[in-house]
Order: C-alpha cells, then sequence, then structure tokens
C-alpha cells in the first residue's frame, strides 16, 4: 500500500488501520487461482471509538507522539476469530441484525486494547488533530472538483493555517492541495476506464480547466499519459482469463 511517498507492506499476519481515508495505491504482490488474495475491510466509526475509549480507558487514554494515517499492527487471532464470526452473520439475517453490531464492537474493544489502541483511540476525539484532519478530509473528498483554499479548509476545522498544514501532513504525508490532487487524479483514471470519459470531459469533471496540466500531472503520478494508461490498463483486463 503506497500513500504519498510512503510504502506499507501486510501479509495474513499483520493487518493496516487507518485513522482517516486516504487515497492510496496498491499492489498485490501474493495471490493465484489455488490461494487468491483475500480481505476483510470493517469501518470503524469515530462515535463508536469515542464511546468505548472511556470503557477502555478508565484513567485517560496515555499521550500519543507520531500523528500518521496508517498503522500497521500484528494480527491478533481473537481479532481474527472475530471477524470469522462476523462473516459467518452474513449467512443469517437474523444474526446481521442482532449480533454482527455486537461483534464489530468486540473487534473494536480488541483494536484499543492491542500495540495500537492509543492511536485508534485519537479518531474518537473531536477535539484531537486525527479528527480535525479527518474532518477536513471529508470536506476534500466531497467537494474535490471545487477550487479549493488551504485557509479556509483550517477555518472548518478551527486550527491556524500553519497548525493545520503541519498535522495534514504529519497524518496523511501530502499537503492539503496534493491530496486534493491525488483525489482529483484517481477519479478521472476511473472515469476514463469506467464511463469511457475521454481525457479531456474526464478533466473537466474533476475541476482541472488546463488540459495540458492534466497531462503532465497524470503522466507524473501514473508513470504515462493518459490514454497511453487508460489503454494499457483495458488490454491487461481483456488478457486476464
Amino acid at each position: 500500500m503506497i500513500v504519498g511517498q510512503e510504502m506499507f507492506e501486510y501479509d495474513p499476519t499483520r493487518m493496516l488501520v487507518y485513522s482517516v481515508a486516504l487515497p492510496v495505491a496498491a499492489q498485490i504482490t501474493q495471490a493465484n487461482h489455488a490461494e487468491p488474495y483475500l480481505a476483510l475491510r470493517l469501518d470503524l466509526e469515530p462515535q463508536k471509538i469515542a464511546e468505548l475509549v472511556l470503557r477502555v480507558f478508565p484513567n485517560g487514554v496515555p499521550p500519543v507522539e507520531d500523528r500518521r494515517a496508517v498503522y500497521v499492527a500484528p494480527v491478533d487471532a481473537s481479532i481474527v476469530n472475530a471477524a470469522t464470526r462476523l462473516m459467518e452473520c452474513l449467512a443469517q439475517p437474523r444474526d446481521v441484525e442482532l449480533l454482527a453490531p455486537l461483534v464489530k464492537e468486540e473487534i473494536c474493544i480488541r483494536l484499543l486494547r492491542g500495540p495500537i489502541g492509543v492511536r485508534v483511540a485519537q479518531m474518537g476525539f473531536a477535539e484531537s488533530s486525527v479528527h480535525r484532519v479527518a474532518k477536513a478530509i471529508s470536506w476534500l473528498r466531497e467537494n474535490f472538483a471545487q477550487p479549493t483554499k488551504v485557509e479556509e479548509l483550517a477555518d472548518l476545522v478551527h486550527m491556524s493555517v500553519s497548525s493545520f498544514h503541519e498535522h495534514f501532513r504529519s497524518v496523511t504525508s501530502m499537503s492539503p492541495l496534493h491530496y486534493q490532487k491525488v483525489l482529483r487524479l484517481q477519479e478521472a483514471r476511473r472515469l476514463m476506464l469506467s464511463a469511457m470519459l475521454d481525457a479531456g470531459a474526464a478533466s473537466q469533471r474533476v475541476g482541472y480547466v488546463s488540459a495540458s496540466q492534466f497531462s503532465r500531472e497524470y503522466g507524473r503520478f501514473f508513470g504515462s499519459a493518459p490514454t497511453r494508461d487508460i489503454a494499457r490498463l483495458r488490454n491487461n483486463s481483456e488478457a486476464w482469463p
């Protein structure tokens, strides 16, 4: 998993935990027909985290130094067992309604009690820097095609511009405007690949005014010009059995 300039590797013995939503690039390095790549993603609710933090840390949450958005942690057998039970609930509609919420709560508790628990706890604190960055990210993801000023984002989360910029980069490994650019480029790629838009239409849809700027930034980010990149992806898709 690649976030900005950082690379995170995980395998069946490790798990990834995100404290905020991120535009990422990923590559599966081990998979075949006999042993396909399988993964479970569980969205954590900040309100539920906040509620459980009071029970898991009755004497207060220990201080945390780093504010990264991605953590790699060993997979705990108890979390794997709970995840398996959560999947089994899907076969029984009544279990989904009654038992699945309890299993999800168990997973959250085990995460909070684990080695990255204090980092997960930050997701539930409305005044934490992670929570404030997450609020700014939520706005960016909904409005990435609109012109954005860092000053307005900082005001949205009640932080000074310098403090907001520092915390945003600390959490996401990129600046707010670079984050927005990655969102735009990834959405443009999706539109060209799945909605069959040409590069000009896709670039306008995601907020670019200059087609040449879009082509330059797309090429730097994905490694080739839009038309060539999409042709390669389609050819690879057709060649897959």
